[in-house]
C-alpha cells in the first residue's frame, strides 16, 4: 500500500509547509527514496524502535564531557575564597564567588530543612538525583497546558552550582545536562551534603546567597535561629524569588507562606493544628541588607582579583575553591595611616566646596555650567526621549523642539530632589593616594577614592588626570642628561614661544618676572612656569617624554608639545609615583609589584615573586642631581609645610601639582625607604574648589602625604634617619677629568657666556651635591620667613591649539575648554592670589 502524507488529514498550514519541503532539492531527493512511498514493514518499525534508545543513550555519553566534571564537584561541596593577606600577616579580603557565609547544616534551624524537603522534593531520601515519578507527571501535565516543574534538589543545585555550564533555557539538552551532573553529585555527596550545599548556594535576592545570609538579610538573626515561619517564608521564595519577595510583595508572600505550611502538614512534619494557628499570623520581617566585607584596601583589591584570575587560570587553579593564600606587598600599619589621612582632609576639602558651591554664583539654576551638567544627566536623555516619542519632529520643527528643551531643562532644574542628588554627586570630594617601596617597587599603601561604597572609581590606576607641575622634574631631569647643572641660571623674565599655526604661547608665573637670574634649582623649587617652558624648548619635548616614560610614566600617552613641560598630558598617580620611585632608586625602574608569594590551602608555597632585574632609566649622578633639585621644593619651595606644619625633618624631597582651574591638586614625596603620592579634585574636571588658595596642590594633596609621612616616620615600619646617600665618585678617570675641567675653566673663567632662553645651558662641572641642610633663607623670592608660596598654575595654550587633543577625555577637554581661574574670596575675607593667564597673538608679518 503507498503511503501519502495527505491522507493525515493534517491543517492547511502544515500541508503547505510539507509541499514546499517537497519542491526543495533536499525533498526531491528524499521523495526519490523507494521506501518514502509505503508503510514502513513491521521489522522497520522494530529496528526503528531500538535505534532510538541507542542512539539516545549515544547523545546523553556525547554530553558528558560537557558537564562539569568530578573535580570540580568535588571542589564545589568545599569552597574556599582565595585569602588576601597583607604583608604584615593581616587579611586585606577574601574573594568569594557570593555574599555567603557556609554554615553546616546542624547549625541550620530543623524547620527549615523540612520545610524546604516537603515542598521542593519530598521523595529527596528515595531517588538517585532524579524523581522519575515526578519527572513523568511534570511531563504529562505540561501536555496538558499546565506546565510544572519536575526538577530534584540534587537537580537544582546542580543548575545553582553551575549556571553557565547548564544553563536555564527550557530545552531538553539543558534537561539532559542537568540530569548527568545530578547523578554526579549524587554519587560523590552523601544526601546531607547535597542539602548543606544547596541550602548555602541558593539565591535569595539583595546579594544574599545561601540560609545563613538570607536569615540575615530579611529577619536579622543567623540560620540556627529561624522559626516555623520564617522558615517557610524562606524557602517559599525559591519558586521565584522576585515574585515572592516579602519586601516588595508582602502579600504573595504570606500567601507562598502558608502554601508551604500546608506541604508540611501534608507530609507529616507538622500538626493541623499547630498549621492552623500558623497561617493567621501576619508577615513580619526585619530587612537589612547584608553589605559584602571591603576590607581596608577595596580599591587595591579590585585591581589584584584581575590579575589573580589570569594567573590563576594559566596555572589551573580556581579563586573561588581551591583555598589560595595570596600574600601582598601591602602593610596593613601604611594602609591604615592612608586611608584616615585620606579621610581627614577630604572632610576638610568637602567643607571647602560646599561653602564655595553654596554662594550666589555657585550652585544654581542660572550657572550655565549646572545647566550643561543637567544636560548630561540620564534624567534629561530619558525626558528627551519621552518627548521625542510624543511626535516632535526635529526636522521640520526646529523652533518648538528648541522651546520643548527649554521647558525640560526647567522642569529638571526646578526638581529639587533631583538638583540636590546631581550637586552631591558632581560637587563630592575625591582623592587618590598610594605608597611605593623605592627600592623593590612594591605597593605599600592604596587608596583608590574616598569611600569605595559612594564611588568604586579607581583614582590610584585608572583615572587619568593632568599632573601639572609634578611632571616638571621630568624637563629638568632632561635638561642634566643634556650637559645642565642645578646651578644654571636663567633670567627670570617674560617667556614667548612660536607655536604651530601662526600662534605665540606666553606662559606666566603667580607673580610678575623678576628680571633677576635664578638657578635651575630655585626656578623648580618655586615652580617656575617661564623658566621651566624655556628649559623645555632647550631639551626639546620628546627627549622630556621619553625620560618621563623610561622612569615609569608607560601606559598614558604622552603628546611631546611645550605644553608637556606644565603637565598637559593626564597620567596616572600610580605611573607618577612609580617614575619618582625609579628616581628615588639612583635612576632605576621597576614595575609596581603587589604580590610576593602565592600558598595552597595546605599552606605549600606555589608560586613566588620577587622584582625583576632594574631598568636603567637616568644616570645615577643625575638621578641623585635632581632628587637634591626635590628637597628644595620641601626646604624653601613650595612644599615647605611639609617640614614647618608636619614636623617632618626627615631627608625628604618632593614636587607639588596644580592644573589649570585648580582642577586637579597632586604632592608627591621621597624618602629612601618610601614614595608617596596624592592627587585631590573632583571626578568632573569642570568641578573645582572655586579657591585659588585651597586648589593649591601644597593646601589639597600635601596635607594627605604629610600626615601619613609624620606617623610613618614616627614609627618602626621606616627608618627616620635613611638618607639619599650620593653616588661613589671612585674612578680614576672620573677625577682625572674633573681636575682637567677645572683647570681649563681657570684658564678661561670669562668665556661662558650666561645661557639664553631657548638654547641649552652649557656644561658646568659640580661635585655631587650633598643633602641640604634646613632652610635659614626666606622660602621665596621677595618673601618674608614663614610666608607661604603660591604656586604657579599651569597656564596651557588656548584650546584651539590642539595640543592636549588625543590624550584627554570628553570630561577634561571640555575642562581645558572652559576651565578659567577665578579668584573667589578666601576663608577670612582674604583676596585669592592673582591667576595665571595664557596670551596667544598672531604673529605679525
Amino acid at each position: 500500500m503507498r503511503f501519502s502524507f495527505n491522507d493525515l488529514k493534517l491543517p492547511d498550514a502544515v500541508l503547505a509547509a510539507w509541499q514546499r519541503l517537497l519542491a526543495s532539492r533536499i525533498g526531491q531527493r528524499v521523495a526519490a527514496l523507494p521506501w518514502w512511498h509505503r508503510w514502513p514493514t513491521r521489522r522497520e518499525w522494530l529496528l526503528f524502535a531500538a535505534a532510538l534508545p541507542l542512539l539516545f543513550a549515544l547523545y546523553v555519553l556525547a554530553l558528558i564531557p560537557f558537564t562539569p566534571g568530578i573535580r570540580d564537584i568535588r571542589k564545589a561541596k568545599l569552597e574556599q575564597p582565595a585569602q588576601i593577606m597583607s604583608a604584615d600577616g593581616k587579611q586585606l579580603a577574601q574573594f568569594k564567588r557570593s555574599n555567603r557565609q557556609w554554615v553546616k547544616l546542624d547549625e541550620m534551624s530543623p524547620s527549615v530543612i523540612k520545610a524546604l524537603i516537603a515542598t521542593e522534593d519530598h521523595r529527596f531520601y528515595e531517588h538517585h538525583g532524579m524523581d522519575w515519578r515526578r519527572t513523568l507527571g511534570s511531563v504529562v501535565h505540561t501536555l496538558r497546558g499546565d506546565p510544572q516543574g519536575g526538577s530534584t534538589l540534587t537537580q537544582q543545585l546542580a543548575r545553582n552550582l553551575y549556571p553557565t555550564e547548564i544553563g536555564r533555557a527550557p530545552t531538553l539538552n539543558r534537561k539532559l545536562k542537568e540530569a548527568i551532573t545530578a547523578f554526579k553529585i549524587e554519587a560523590l555527596y552523601t544526601k546531607d551534603e547535597i542539602l548543606e550545599t544547596y541550602l548555602n548556594t541558593v539565591p535569595f535576592l539583595y546579594n544574599a546567597f545561601g540560609i545563613e545570609m538570607a536569615a540575615r538579610t530579611y529577619f536579622d538573626k543567623p540560620a540556627a535561629r529561624l522559626t516555623v515561619l520564617e522558615s517557610a517564608t524562606l524557602v517559599g521564595m525559591l519558586k521565584g524569588t522576585s515574585y515572592y519577595n516579602p519586601v516588595l510583595n508582602p502579600d504573595r508572600a504570606l500567601y507562598r507562606r502558608n502554601t508551604v505550611l500546608s506541604q508540611m502538614v501534608k507530609r507529616g512534619v507538622l500538626q493541623e493544628a499547630e498549621f492552623a494557628q500558623l497561617k493567621k499570623r501576619p508577615m513580619r520581617i526585619n530587612f537589612e541588607r547584608q553589605e559584602e566585607p571591603l576590607g581596608m584596601a577595596p580599591h587595591f583589591a579590585q585591581h589584584l582579583r584581575k590579575w589573580l584570575i589570569d594567573w590563576a587560570d594559566r596555572n589551573d587553579y580556581n579563586i573561588y575553591t581551591d583555598g589560595l593564600v595570596v600574600h601582598t606587598t601591602i602593610d596593613s600599619r601604611l594602609q591604615n595611616w592612608a586611608n584616615q589621612a585620606v579621610a581627614r582632609q577630604t572632610r576638610t576639602l568637602q567643607g571647602v566646596a560646599n561653602g564655595a558651591w553654596s554662594q550666589r554664583d555657585g550652585w544654581n539654576a542660572a550657572n550655565p555650567l549646572v545647566q550643561q551638567l543637567v544636560r548630561e544627566t540620564p534624567a534629561w536623555r530619558a525626558a528627551r526621549k519621552r518627548a521625542d516619542s510624543q511626535g516632535k519632529d526635529k526636522a521640520t520643527d526646529k523652533a518648538t523642539d528648541k522651546d520643548s528643551e527649554e521647558d525640560t531643562l526647567k522642569a529638571l532644574l526646578a526638581d529639587k530632589a533631583f538638583m540636590k542628588q546631581l550637586r552631591e554627586d558632581k560637587t563630592r570630594v575625591q582623592a587618590g593616594f598610594v605608597a611605593l617601596n623605592p627600592a623593590t617597587s612594591e605597593v605599600l599603601a592604596w587608596v583608590g577614592s574616598r569611600d569605595f561604597t559612594q564611588d568604586a572609581y579607581d583614582h590610584v590606576q585608572q583615572a587619568r588626570r593632568q599632573p601639572g607641575s609634578t611632571f616638571k622634574p621630568f624637563v629638568y631631569g632632561a635638561a642634566l642628561q643634556q650637559g645642565a647643572t642645578p646651578d644654571d641660571k636663567r633670567v627670570d623674565s617674560p617667556v614667548e614661544i612660536q607655536l604651530a599655526g601662526g600662534e605665540v604661547w606666553r606662559p606666566t608665573d603667580a607673580t610678575p618676572p623678576t628680571g633677576r637670574e635664578m638657578t635651575l634649582r630655585d626656578a623648580l623649587a618655586y615652580s617656575k612656569n617661564t623658566i621651566t617652558a624655556e628649559v623645555m624648548q632647550s631639551v626639546g619635548p620628546a627627549r622630556v617624554a621619553r625620560l618621563a616614560r623610561a622612569l615609569g610614566v608607560r601606559q598614558s600617552p604622552l603628546d611631546e608639545v611645550p605644553a608637556l613641560a606644565l603637565g598637559s598630558s593626564p597620567v596616572s598617580l600610580l605611573e607618577m609615583v612609580n617614575a619618582y620611585a625609579s628616581l628615588a632608586h639612583g635612576g632605576r625602574w621597576l614595575p609596581p609589584m603587589m604580590v610576593t608569594r602565592i600558598e595552597d590551602a595546605d599552606g605549600k608555597v606555589i608560586a613566588e615573586f620577587s622584582p625583576p632585574k632594574p631598568e636603567r632609566a637616568l644616570d645615577e649622578d643625575h638621578a641623585y642631581a635632581l632628587v637634591d633639585m626635590l628637597r628644595a621644593v620641601v626646604d624653601k619651595g613650595t612644599a615647605v609645610a611639609v617640614r614647618q606644619r608636619y614636623g617632618i625633618h626627615a631627608d625628604v624631597a618632593g614636587k607639588t601639582g596644580t592644573t589649570q582651574g585648580n582642577a586637579d591638586g597632586w604632592f608627591i614625596l621621597m624618602h629612601p625607604e618610601i614614595v608617596t603620592g596624592a592627587w585631590a579634585g573632583f571626578n568632573d574636571a569642570r568641578i573645582t574648589l572655586r579657591s585659588d588658595r585651597w586648589g593649591q596642590g601644597s593646601r589639597s594633596a600635601l596635607p594627605m602625604v604629610g600626615d601619613f609621612m609624620s606617623r610613618a616616620l614616627r614609627s618602626p615600619v621606616i627608618d627616620a634617619k635613611a638618607r639619599f646617600e650620593p653616588p661613589e665618585q671612585s674612578h680614576w678617570w672620573s677625577d682625572m677629568v674633573g681636575r682637567l675641567r677645572e683647570r681649563m675653566q681657570g684658564w678661561w673663567p670669562d668665556q661662558q657666556p650666561p645661557a639664553q632662553p631657548g638654547q641649552p645651558a652649557t656644561p658646568e662641572p659640580a661635585p655631587a651635591p650633598e643633602p641640604a641642610p634646613e632652610p635659614t633663607e626666606p622660602p621665596g623670592p621677595g618673601l618674608s620667613p614663614g610666608e607661604e608660596i603660591i604656586e604657579s598654575t599651569p597656564a596651557l595654550p588656548a584650546p584651539s591649539i590642539p595640543l592636549t587633543q588625543g590624550t584627554l577625555g570628553p570630561t577634561d577637554q571640555r575642562a581645558v575648554q572652559e576651565a578659567t581661574p577665578t579668584t573667589p574670596a578666601l576663608p577670612g575675607g582674604e583676596d585669592a592670589p592673582a591667576g595665571t593667564g595664557v596670551v596667544i597673538t598672531p604673529i605679525q608679518p
